[in-house]
């Protein structure tokens, strides 16, 4: 790739060219040998110690508009994120993601800063710096992880890493007596921002834990852990477990409800299956009724009753009596 001219420093004191090369058209190209984006997840990714970036030829500063047209394969654009990562969740794999589809040709380091900055700048974290940054190694969008990362980004920082953009959201972030820890980033026209995920954040979680506390607590005293391990007085452990006492009992209640009311329902469907039967055996019964006297519903008998024949007409499907007038026959009394 052929060698940009060196720029001079930025008002920020961020080289606008990243080389320590200096520039020369006689110079002959030299291969570039930075890590190359991971290809396969059959690994965690490696830390920035282990796998640092020891490419001799110049690293030249791309644009935001050069980066998006594509680099040669052998010349992955460097973006860099960094933060917390304080009980990783999907915002911030998100916003990983974002930062590593930036570009065509992407290698993603993020950098995670230690528990002492973190305590000193922003307040005390769940997981230690141990488990942050094994929760990072094992994201899919990660090529490289920075441990102990610094809360200001430095010319030194930059140039160490070979950094070509910052990706970050937009809102300022305002720490460590600065407006805008990222103002000078954006400044030298290293930062492209990424997109916030709405609804889901770290203090998010740690308010639905808080918020709920007694809840959890029951929670794991069921699951075996002691007063002591949750730091619970002697007395919210009885209650806790008092409460969960009366839980089962109404878990019990709410079980035989149910049970009645399936039975209830059992019975109910065996009783309009009674009815229906029943219904049907009638129309049944009746059908063979009517079919067996005629099909114009009458039929008379042949007795003789006082010089009168009885007969059965049915009529609408109801059945009544009628005499009908005969000459009796001869010898009759």
């Amino acid at each position: 790739m052929p060698v940009l001219t060196t720029d001079a420093e930025s008002e920020t004191g961020i080289p606008k060219s990243l080389s320590n090369e200096p520039p020369s058209e006689t110079m002959e190209e030299i291969e570039h040998t930075c890590p190359q984006p991971r290809l396969t997840l059959t690994a965690p990714a490696p830390f920035a110690d282990e796998t640092s970036c020891q490419c001799q030829a110049p690293h030249e500063k791309l644009t935001i508009a050069q980066a998006r047209l594509g680099t040669p394969v052998d010349r992955p654009v460097r973006v860099y994120a960094d933060g917390i990562f304080d009980l990783f969740h999907s915002g911030h794999a998100r916003a990983l993601m974002q930062a590593k589809t930036l570009f065509p040709n992407s290698y993603l380091l993020v950098g995670v800063c230690s528990d002492d900055l973190t305590h000193k700048f922003k307040g005390f974290t769940v997981m230690n710096e141990a488990e942050r940054y094994e929760a990072l190694r094992h994201c899919r969008y990660v090529d490289e992880v920075i441990r102990d990362a610094p809360w200001t980004l430095t010319p030194e920082f930059l140039e160490k890493h070979k950094i070509d953009f910052v990706a970050h959201d937009d809102i300022p972030y305002s720490s460590a007596g600065s407006d805008d820890v990222y103002k000078h980033i954006k400044e030298a026209g290293m930062f492209v921002p990424t997109q916030r995920t709405e609804g889901i954040s770290t203090s998010d979680i740690i308010t639905r834990i808080v918020r709920d506390y007694d809840v959890y607590a029951r929670r794991n005293l069921q699951r075996g852990y002691t007063a002591k391990e949750l730091n619970v007085s002697f007395i919210n452990e009885k209650k806790y477990r008092f409460q969960n006492q009366v839980d089962k009992m109404k878990e019990k209640v709410k079980n035989v409800e149910e049970k009645s009311k399936e039975f209830v329902n059992r019975v109910e469907e065996k009783s309009h299956d009674l009815i229906q039967k029943w219904e049907e055996k009638s129309r049944e019964f009746i059908g063979n009724f009517l079919e067996l006297f005629g099909p114009d519903g009458a039929w008379l008998t042949g007795s003789w009753c006082s010089g009168r024949v009885s007969g059965l007409s049915l009529r609408s499907g109801r059945a009544e009596f009628r005499t009908l007038d005969h000459q009796r026959p001869p010898g009759s009394m």
